[in-house]
This record gives C-alpha cells, sequence and structure tokens, in this order.
C-alpha cells in the first residue's frame, strides 16, 4: 500500500507552515483506505512536553482525514499510524515510515500575530560603522587611537596581558553612512541594519557605555536624526542593534574605571545599578557574557533594568521618537522569553508598524537554549529572525555540487514557521561574526590569527569562488525572505573570522564585476512583487540542479541553480528576461551545465 502525505501540498495539510488559533486545519493521508482489508490511520498529537493523543482519521475513497483546530498558542507535534507502524516526516517532509520516527510541527501563534509588510520584499544592507565610510577628522578618547591609514589591517593581536582589546578605530561614522546613501540606493537598499552606535569603548560596541548616548567618533545625535531622515527621502529605514544581554565594565551602569559620573555597581553596592548584575565574589567575579570580563552580564529579570529598557521613555522609546524601522536583539536566546515579551510590547506600542528581529544561529521555531524551549513566534514575542539555517545550506551546495542540504533547509523552514515569518527572515551569506563569504566559497581553510591575517585567495581560486559566489546571491536574493547583504560583500572584499570579516570597506579597490552582479540582482528583486509574500514552488530538482518559481499574479519570477554536467530547457508562455545575461527567450529557456540565474517576466535589461 503505497501511502502519501506532504505538509507543503496543501491537498494534504490545508495551510502550509504555523497557523493562528482560529485557524481549522484539514489534514489529508492518500493511499487504500477505500480498501476494506485497509488498516485504520491514527493522527498522533501532543503539544510539547505533554502526554499525545491519538485521533481516528475518517477513511475517504482515496484516503483518510482529519480537521483538526487547536485554539492554544504553542508547539505542537504529530505523526501518523497504521495499525503498527509509525511514520512520520522523511528527507523533504515526504511521509516515512521507521521505528524511530522524526515528528512533524505545528507551530500556533496568537490571532493577532503580524509582521511589517513594509520590510517584506526589501533589501538589507549591514554596515560596521567603524569600518564602512568616513567623513572628516576624528579624534579619540583616552585609551583609544585611530590608524593611520583607512586599509591598514585591524588589530588582531593581543598585548602584553594576553588581551585583544579592540580599541583600534578607523573612524566611520554617521556623516558617513550618510554620505554613502546614494551609493546604498544603488544596490535599491530599503532597510539599514547597523551594529551598535551607542557609547562604549570598544570598536564594535557590543560592551554598551551609554545607552542613551552616541558614540562620540561615531557623531552626534543631530547627526543620528540627519541619518534617520536622508534614509526615509530614499524609502530606507534603520535598523538598530538592540545590545540588553551585558554592557560593558567601562559603562555608566558598571563603572569598572570611574570613567562615568555616576556611581557604578562595580564602586559601590549602593549603586543603583548594583542589581542588575550578579557578583559571585564582590567586586571583581561578576557573571559576564560567555566570561569576558569586559562584557559583565546583566541580570534580565532586575525590575528596574527592564523598566530602565522597556518602560515608558526607556532606553527602546527613547530611540524610536525618530522613525527608525526597529531592532535587532543581540543574542536574543539569551534573553529570557518574558524580556523579549516586554522588549515587542514597548517597540509596538511606540509603532506597531515597527520590527523586532532577534539574533537565533538554528530554527527559532522549536529552539532549546538553555534547556528551555523558546517561544519566539507565538505572537507576543519576534517578527523574525536571522537566517543562518538557510545561509549554510546556501554554502553547502556550492561546496559540494549537492543540493540536498539547501532542499532539505528550505522545505522544513516552510513547514515550521508562520508563512508572516518566512517572508520577513533576515537572510545571510555572512556577518560580522563569520568568514565572509568570498573566502567561505574560496576553500582554503586555516584555523590560527596569524595565518588568517596572511592569507588571501591566488587568483584562480578568487575566480572559482566569483562563479560560487553569483550563484549564491541567485539564491539570497530570491528564496523567501529578505536578503541582507553584508557591507563590502558586494566588492568582493575577503576576510576569514573577527576581525578579518571587519576590514575597512575598500572603496578604492572594488571589484566592478561583482558589483555590477550585485546591482542585477538587487534592480530584479525591485522590479518584482512576488518576493514580498508569494509562495515558495520547487519546480525541478536533482542532487545538483534546482529550479524553483516566485509567482504572484501576473508576476512571476524563476530561479536556479546548476551545479552538474547536465543540461536542463525551460519551457514557458510568453516573454521572460534574464537581467544577468541581458537577454530575452519567448517560449524556450535552456539552462546550462554550471550556471545559475533568473528569469523574470518584467523586462530590466
Amino acid at each position: 500500500m503505497e501511502i502519501y502525505y506532504n505538509p507543503l501540498d496543501t491537498r494534504c495539510k490545508s495551510i502550509i507552515g504555523g497557523i493562528k488559533q482560529k485557524d481549522v486545519l484539514t489534514f489529508r493521508v492518500y493511499g487504500a483506505a477505500g480498501d476494506n482489508e485497509a488498516e485504520p490511520c491514527f493522527f498522533v498529537f501532543h503539544k510539547d512536553e505533554e502526554a499525545a493523543q491519538f485521533l481516528h482519521m475518517t477513511g475517504t475513497e482515496d484516503g483518510w482525514q482529519l480537521e483538526l483546530q487547536l485554539p492554544e498558542p504553542g508547539l505542537y507535534f504529530y505523526h501518523f499510524r497504521f495499525g503498527n507502524r509509525a511514520a512520520g516526516a522523511g528527507k523533504f517532509r515526504n511521509l516515512e515510515f521507521s521505528e524511530h520516527i522524526t515528528e512533524y510541527q505545528i507551530l500556533v501563534s496568537d490571532d493577532d500575530f503580524c509582521t511589517p509588510d513594509w520590510f517584506k520584499g526589501g533589501i538589507m544592507y549591514q554596515i560596521f560603522p567603524d569600518r564602512f565610510y568616513r567623513s572628516g577628522d576624528a579624534a579619540v578618547e583616552e585609551g583609544k587611537w585611530l590608524h593611520e591609514s583607512w586599509n591598514e589591517a585591524p588589530v588582531f593581536r593581543p598585548n602584553e596581558r594576553g588581551k585583544v582589546l579592540n580599541n583600534d578605530f578607523f573612524g566611520g561614522n554617521l556623516r558617513g553612512i550618510c554620505e554613502k546613501l546614494d551609493y546604498l540606493q544603488s544596490l535599491h537598499v530599503t532597510v539599514l541594519y547597523l551594529n551598535p552606535i551607542f557609547r562604549a569603548y570598544s570598536n564594535h560596541r557590543y560592551d554598551t557605555g551609554d545607552y542613551k548616548q552616541i558614540d562620540p567618533l561615531l557623531g552626534t545625535e543631530e547627526d543620528f536624526a540627519a541619518l534617520v531622515e536622508e534614509c526615509g527621502k530614499r524609502g530606507m529605514r534603520i535598523i538598530l542593534d538592540g545590545v540588553f544581554n551585558h554592557t560593558g565594565d567601562d559603562s555608566r551602569y558598571f563603572n569598572k574605571y570611574g570613567r562615568y559620573d555616576e556611581v557604578g555597581a562595580y564602586q559601590s553596592k549602593n549603586s543603583k545599578y548594583y542589581a542588575w548584575y550578579s557578583f559571585k565574589q564582590y567586586p571583581d567575579k561578576y557573571a559576564s557574557w560567555w566570561g569576558i570580563d569586559t562584557l559583565p552580564a546583566v541580570n534580565e529579570f532586575c525590575p528596574s533594568y527592564i523598566d530602565f529598557i522597556t518602560g515608558q521613555g526607556g532606553v527602546l522609546q527613547y530611540w524610536m521618537k525618530y522613525p527608525i524601522g526597529g531592532y535587532r536583539l543581540d543574542v536574543a536566546d539569551e534573553l529570557p522569553d518574558e524580556f523579549i515579551v516586554r522588549i515587542r510590547g514597548a517597540v509596538k506600542e511606540k509603532d506597531p508598524d515597527a520590527l523586532v528581529l532577534g539574533e537565533v544561529w538554528e530554527d527559532a521555531s522549536n529552539k532549546i537554549a538553555y534547556s528551555r524551549r523558546r517561544k519566539y513566534f507565538q505572537g507576543k514575542e519576534l517578527d523574525s529572525v536571522m537566517n543562518y539555517p538557510i545561509k549554510d545550506a546556501i554554502i553547502n551546495f556550492l561546496t559540494s555540487n549537492d543540493s540536498t542540504m539547501f532542499r532539505q533547509t528550505v522545505a522544513t523552514l516552510r513547514d515550521n514557521y508562520p508563512k508572516c515569518v518566512l517572508d520577513s527572515l533576515m537572510n545571510i551569506l555572512g556577518t560580522h561574526d563569520t568568514v565572509r563569504i568570498l573566502t567561505a566559497l574560496g576553500g582554503v581553510y586555516v584555523y590560527d590569527k596569524e595565518a588568517m591575517s596572511r592569507t588571501c585567495l591566488s587568483a584562480e581560486r578568487r575566480a572559482e569562488a566569483k562563479d560560487l559566489l553569483k550563484a549564491a546571491t541567485v539564491l539570497l536574493f530570491t528564496v523567501f525572505g529578505v536578503p541582507c547583504i553584508y557591507y563590502g560583500d558586494e566588492i568582493g572584499m575577503e576576510g576569514y573570522s573577527d576581525p578579518f570579516c571587519r576590514f575597512p570597506f575598500a572603496w578604492d579597490n572594488m571589484d566592478e564585476e561583482i558589483l555590477s552582479h550585485y546591482r542585477k540582482l538587487a534592480a530584479f528583486r525591485a522590479a518584482h512583487d512576488v518576493f514580498a509574500d508569494s509562495e515558495y514552488k520547487e519546480l525541478y530538482a536533482d542532487e545538483n540542479c534546482i529550479v524553483f518559481e516566485r509567482r504572484k499574479g501576473k508576476d512571476v519570477a524563476v530561479a536556479y541553480v546548476n551545479r552538474g554536467h547536465n543540461k536542463f530547457d525551460l519551457r514557458f508562455d510568453g516573454v521572460l528576461y534574464d537581467p544577468l545575461r541581458g537577454e530575452g527567450y519567448c517560449g524556450k529557456y535552456t539552462i546550462m551545465p554550471f550556471s545559475a540565474s533568473v528569469l523574470g517576466n518584467n523586462e530590466i535589461i
């Protein structure tokens, strides 16, 4: 008896992905249920950490059927039983019989859960502020120093005490970003994600010194207001980095070195900030982020801290007096769910259309962090997350020439995430925390900082990596979610892990071939409405090739990556245009071996 079920087929599951409380799901399993000798089918489901329930599915002429409503938000799991045999999720979410099944899941959200429409279909651009562009002169404070040349390498060697202080700066600033908005507009950027801009000691500024002050090296609050205004004129919004899991030891709140005019937690137990931190042996032994003593951890359950960040006039709302687009939450999986709920409440109270996006490196729909299941998408928490799974899947596909992991990842995310989250995922190929994408695709592996500092791709390796990068960006710009360009990737910058992925933007050494490719893809995306919220439909796939479609009304876009030796003919009605080849095709298009491109019905060539 051949049995078919796949939750990505609406004939089998009436709603793809997560659902809302009032939704009624119809499940259909196709097989020989009409045969009197066929075994009955049971739908076995349970809410997370609760006992399973067995529901008898009704037999039909071509299988079994069940209607189900899950009125309580939460995470549910299910599989099927046919007699003494169990069946669950297979490689691409198809039904698979096994003694050790993988259960399907259903994520149920509040009925009013939605994500900002303005974000969907856009293009993000991530900026590490110290390294993007410097406008005018720069002066650093005591204890910091400025590189003489913009093109020097960041410091990576520890000092005599074995520490890397991250106190070397290049002077990139807010005015510099403002001066380059026309450049960003040429990439059709709609969202600027800025790494931290608040006062801090280090160049990365994840060691916040004062949440309500722009770092002086970046400029003033007036400069920030001007940047927000100029972005608005170009249809861009700014996403700020919210670092609320820890502060800097050199901060107004901890004040380890006495540089601030308030009594910090390190200086006195009578400090109004003392309860924010967890001291093991006062004052020198305290909880810190991953054991890094310059980043003392904050107690996010502390009422005064919660109010400081999320209260009326607190940090979140203070910066939302400017029309920013929202916040990206650093290390979201280290923030308690209750704190994230308060963050969302504060942001949405000020602007219901603002975005709350979290840094989560795994499937955020079912993640367990610190032995606790997280609740990110049940309606009161995040809007979306950084899509590290798709990053890893794209790189795996292009470095192995095997599409399996990419197809599996796409299928799993589509099945697990609510559609409004899926359309709002922050899709990445690289960030300030990862190896630059060109280096990752170059295949030259080194494992210590000294080697990283002197290793770059040979001309031959670079040419190969560029071809792979072009294919990677085809997927990045066309899969569900919002592509994010990490500054400098679009001009072919190389670099291993931190700090080598944080070199200053190479304005005088731009790879025009790669930049032109990014601009063509960006223009293609901007010209097609399908990328905002249309379904993802796989048209063809084998081990080496994937072809998929995004379609909405009369608007259609087709993307493909072929890493094999075979040719394929794609047939269609009318004319489709390939912006990368600069040609239009009537009725037929040939996918060549080891190629990648996009096709659309809007002529932008």
